[in-house]
């Protein structure tokens, strides 16, 4: 057996992580580690990792990175200027957008204002009809001087979306071919390159915001694949995938939009695959980070995917849509740098703003005044002082106190009742997006297992998992590095759209398995011509089913060829599936409003094999005690654990903590712990 070393790399905010995977003759290795992301030249970051793990890029045989590059530049507005074109009549479908006000009441609302101004939207005669056939001829004499005018503005790129472009891509594919002619140096994208659903506001901003983007993220791409060369990397890494897979550098390059949520992804796939691994294929997936706590629902083992993304939408703002698909997922204001506040009515908030990584929590020393959710943590004794991230900071209690004891003043409590409240209402945010995934949508969480993961998550999850009475917590093993890992999961994987509009009447069956065969055979073609074995390829099929003339689709999981005789259990499967998520079902006709495919193949998938189960005595384990603050259930005398030291098949009893450079594991009075042969940390929640 030949030694094989996969790596992942994590580009996130503040650090870069690194997991490894090396495989040979006597077993497996595991290497972690993170280093200093390092912008705005973030391959640096990345080979810094590399070096830190003593991993030489010329020894990787399979590499996956996942990146914050685009959602950066997006936020961040360092994307480039872009020229539109589209329909005659159709420049101002972007400023239009929709009529959602979130802050309805506000009179001087205005709506986010959009990545194109109007005079960089240009317009070209000609049109298609939403059933895909041409009404007006395209007339192209007009494109040179719109190219021109965009030469002459300073555009960088070009974004391209015809209305109903959706259902014939000819005219679109007519416009991007001359654009090339007429310009080769430009960056260009059409809409149909990245999805063939309808909305025309939401498929144009979509194609706008991967054309600000696509240089960035080129050029970006483009330095790391060549600093990894010039250290003898054999291959180019595979891109991670809001849509939970890896995609190839050259594809990725092309419509970068599709990475926009790449780092949160990894992270639920991997909960999604461990828990098939662990025999728990219904997952609720928890990931708490320094500034944010995001989570997802896996059911049957299947991570949902969606493609009404939003950035930028608030209580204040409408935000920007991106057709893309995106795991579904709920993001809050929630992690370890949250700041607590007091409001005007002496009520306690925690986050959404947060301290960040500097100055960071008071109690990093850096000029942090204001009180976080990571120094209470502290405080209570839940948190190490003594081995503080890892033992890399020195925790400056003084100013954790400080902090701590004026968010008590105002609130007329004590230091330690502060602290209590601050964790407590985290807790209760946290709760509450849970909810949002799982009983607001119909599904029972005493059915379901929480797997957290992220620096926070273990901090929280067993009280979270309590409130919400799940079967039991898990914690991965390298928990804080946990979203590179799911990177070394993944497959090569695209997602296809096709919006398709038909009753399901006599005949249906043979038109939609007519467009299933389409999507197939390009999806076949496009794998192929990037030198993947057909025979590795595999379809997921679904359909996205509504009833009659409602606006918005519930998909359904489609078993097999879809037949006129399969169209009765294709309609209660949505019947039943729609009554979950609404309660209710309808007498009504049902119709398919488009399919949803899913290609997919393995290109390096890690194969994770178990080890023995050893003794269940974990004293040797053991580091030492100390009082500890559970909130709801008081101060308790915990036995403190060294993580790295706790081997498979050892088991214990709370209170304790478990404690290793990445993250901090509370275990409440009166849960069991068991570690499995993967080295996850399985929970039981007491009574």
């Amino acid at each position: 057996m030949t030694k094989t070393l996969r790596v992942a790399t994590d580009v996130g905010g503040t650090f870069t992580d690194l997991v490894a995977f090396e495989t040979g003759p006597e077993g497996m290795k595991i290497t972690t580690a993170k280093s200093d992301t390092t912008p705005p030249d973030f391959e640096n970051g990345v080979l810094n990792v590399l070096a830190k793990g003593g991993i030489a890029a010329s020894d990787v045989d399979f590499m996956a990175h996942g990146t914050t590059v685009v959602i950066n530049a997006l936020t961040e507005r360092k994307g480039v200027k872009v020229g539109l074109i589209t329909t005659e009549g159709f420049r101002d479908t972007l400023e239009i957008a929709r009529g959602n006000r979130p802050d309805f009441f506000n009179l001087h609302y205005e709506k986010p204002e959009p990545f194109v101004p109007r005079y960089l939207r240009a317009e070209l005669p000609g049109r298609i009809t939403y059933q895909g056939t041409e009404r007006t001829p395209l007339d192209l004499s007009g494109l040179p001087d719109i190219l021109n005018g965009f030469r002459n503005e300073g555009v960088e790129a070009v974004a391209i979306c015809m209305l109903h472009g959706y259902a014939n891509t000819t005219h679109e594919e007519a416009t991007l071919a001359e654009v090339r002619a007429l310009w080769p140096e430009v960056s260009v994208v059409a809409s149909h390159q990245i999805t063939r659903e309808w909305r025309e506001y939401e498929r144009t901003n979509t194609t706008v915001l991967s054309a600000y983007v696509q240089p960035v993220a080129a050029r970006y791409l483009g330095k790391l694949n060549d600093a990894l060369m010039a250290q003898g990397a054999r291959k180019s890494p595979y891109i991670m995938q809001s849509n939970c897979g890896i995609d190839s550098l050259a594809a990725t390059s092309t419509t970068p939009i599709t990475m926009v949520e790449s780092g949160p992804a990894s992270g639920f796939w991997g909960a999604a695959e461990l828990g098939k691994l662990i025999g728990e294929p219904d997952i609720l997936a928890l990931d708490i980070g320094g500034t944010t706590a995001k989570c997802s629902l896996i059911e049957g083992g299947e991570v949902r995917i969606m493609t009404d993304y939003w950035i930028e939408r608030s209580r204040k703002s409408a935000g920007y849509p991106i057709m893309v698909p995106v795991v579904d997922l709920v993001e809050i204001g929630n992690g370890g740098g949250s700041i607590a506040w007091v409001d005007d009515f002496d009520k306690l908030h925690v986050g959404p703003q947060s301290a960040g990584a500097l100055p960071g929590p008071a109690a990093y020393g850096k000029g942090g005044t204001q009180a976080t959710t990571t120094d209470a943590n502290l405080w209570m004794g839940r948190i190490n002082r003594d081995y503080f991230c890892g033992g890399a900071i020195d925790a400056d209690m003084v100013q954790a106190e400080a902090a701590l004891k004026a968010v008590g003043d105002k609130l007329g409590v004590s230091t330690d009742e502060a602290a209590q409240g601050i964790v407590r209402i985290a807790n209760n945010n946290m709760v509450n997006a849970l909810k949002l995934v799982s009983l607001n949508r119909g599904h029972d969480t005493r059915d379901f297992t929480l797997l957290a993961f992220g620096g926070g998550g273990a901090m929280h999850a067993v009280a979270l998992g309590q409130e919400l009475q799940v079967k039991k917590v898990v914690v991965p093993a390298a928990a804080s590095v946990f979203s590179a890992w799911g990177m070394m999961m993944s497959d090569l994987r695209r997602d296809f759209f096709v919006t398709q509009l038909m009753d399901l009447d006599a005949g249906a069956g043979a038109r939609i398995e007519a467009v299933f065969a389409e999507a197939e055979a390009k999806a076949s073609a496009t794998f192929e011509a990037e030198g993947v074995d057909a025979g590795k390829l595999n379809f997921l099929r679904y359909g996205k089913f509504r009833y009659q003339n409602q606006e918005h689709t519930t998909e359904v999981l489609l078993a097999g060829p879809v037949t006129d005789e399969a169209l009765d259990q294709i309609a209660e499967d949505f019947h039943a599936a729609y009554e979950r998520e609404y309660t209710y079902r309808l007498d009504a006709p049902v119709e398919m409003v488009g399919i949803h495919l899913v290609a997919r193949a393995e290109v390096g998938k890690l194969e994770m094999q178990p080890a023995a189960l050893g003794d269940k005595d974990a004293s040797s384990a053991q580091k030492t005690t100390r009082e500890v603050d559970y909130a709801l259930e008081g101060k308790h005398t915990a036995a403190i654990y060294d993580g790295e030291k706790l081997t498979p098949g050892m088991a214990f009893t709370g209170p304790a903590i478990v404690e290793d450079s990445g993250t901090t594991v509370v275990i409440h009075p009166g849960n069991s712990v068991h570690m499995d042969a993967y080295r996850n940390l399985h929970i039981e929640i007491g009574a």
